[in-house]
């Protein structure tokens, strides 16, 4: 298991990691997501011990990443993006040095490699110069690498970049294979990748955590409306009527206009109510040919952008009414200092009235006082 508790990383200008907190199980597959800058970078590095958090604590199987340091990251195998690898060895001399590295004994050194080399489909081309191998096959090295020891947890960040589509669902398939025997901590930027193979998704923005849920749930909670993608052939444009004809209906949008005549719409909805049936009885009457007709699915995708655009306006509105927060105290400190300023200016007002009033009671005594002697 994995705890990430009240994590927080400071640098000197900059909040990196701002107080997060999420568990990952024994033998889960969870994917970690973040557009450029979120912090899920650091997030991966503080959790295998290459930076330390500023406050909080991060448990890998029961070992403080920080303060049992060589116990926790003995639980811990890590691909990093980028595929750092020896390219003078062979896959096997390269697996094999990994493993002296990770303090795998010497007894069991050789199964090991061997464990590793054959779960990562390397068999063929073991004995092969790395720097002579498909980028493909140097991404399944890297993550041998990372596998032999047989920690209990595994790391990959960005474990299909610049693959191609073969390759991808060759390492795909690898990673699902891996998350029956390890727990998986997947960072990527294909989010189709994520939603095939995570069993859960933690998405990070701006240090902070957005989201935690399964794939599926971030999709039904990003799909706001129904919407059916219509492709119709529509020679007395009628579809211009249509949303006065069918009530539920609340909004048609062209998306395409097809160089054959036809047209494609995105006609939404209430979440309640499943326009096809209606759309299939409506159409033809209004001599609109339906050429095809779906319904439109929320993605993963789709959960992501949303997510991370609320987060940013929340943000904002944070920062609107601290910025709101801020004039109204300047404004405070004005209005009190204007106050302040009247108060002495009255004081010193009184003052003056008191003595002039002084000196006429003054000179009024000194008059009676001649007017006595006279």
């Amino acid at each position: 298991m994995i705890e990430v508790k009240n994590v927080t990383k400071k640098y000197p200008n900059i909040k990196a990691v701002d107080n997060i907190n999420f568990k990952i199980k024994d033998g889960e597959v969870v994917g970690l997501l973040g557009p450029n800058g979120a912090g899920k970078t650091t997030t991966m590095n503080m959790i295998t011990g290459f930076i330390e958090p500023t406050e909080g604590q991060i448990i890998i199987n029961g070992f403080d990443i920080v303060r049992k340091s060589k116990k926790a990251k003995k639980k811990i195998g890590y691909m990093p993006e980028g595929v750092p690898l020896y390219t003078e060895l062979t896959a096997k001399e390269f697996v094999n040095y990994i493993a002296e590295l990770r303090g795998v004994r010497s007894k069991e050194r050789k199964q090991e490699v061997e464990k590793a080399i054959e779960e990562t489909g390397l068999k063929d081309v073991q004995n092969k110069l790395i720097r002579n191998l498909s980028r493909g096959y140097k991404q399944r090295v890297s993550m041998a690498g990372a596998l032999v020891g047989n920690p209990e947890v595994i790391i990959l960040d960005e474990p299909t970049v610049g693959l191609d589509p073969k390759q991808i669902t060759e390492i795909r398939n690898l990673i699902k294979e891996l998350g029956k025997k390890h727990t998986v901590i997947l960072s990527s930027h294909i989010l189709s990748e994520v939603s095939q193979i995570c069993e859960r998704v933690i998405i990070i923005n701006h240090g902070k955590i957005v989201a935690i849920d399964t794939p599926e749930n971030l999709e039904k909670k990003t799909k706001e409306k129904n919407t059916i993608l219509v492709t119709v052939e529509d020679k007395k444009e009628n579809m211009k009527h249509l949303q006065e004809k069918v009530r539920e209906i609340e909004e048609i949008k062209l998306l395409k206009d097809n160089q054959d005549g036809t047209k494609q719409y995105a006609i939404t909805s209430s979440n309640e109510f499943d326009l096809r049936k209606k759309l299939f009885e409506i159409l033809p009457k209004e001599e609109i040919t339906i050429f095809e007709l779906k319904k439109s699915e929320a993605t993963l995708e789709d959960a992501f952008i949303k997510l991370i655009d609320d987060s940013q306006k929340a943000e904002k509105e944070v920062e609107t009414e601290q910025d709101i927060n801020q004039e109204e105290k300047k404004e405070e400190k004005k209005e009190e200092k204007e106050k302040q300023k009247k108060i002495k200016e009255m004081q010193k007002e009184e003052k003056k009235k008191e003595k002039e009033k002084q000196k006429q009671e003054k000179e009024k005594n000194h008059k009676k006082d001649k007017g006595g002697e006279k």
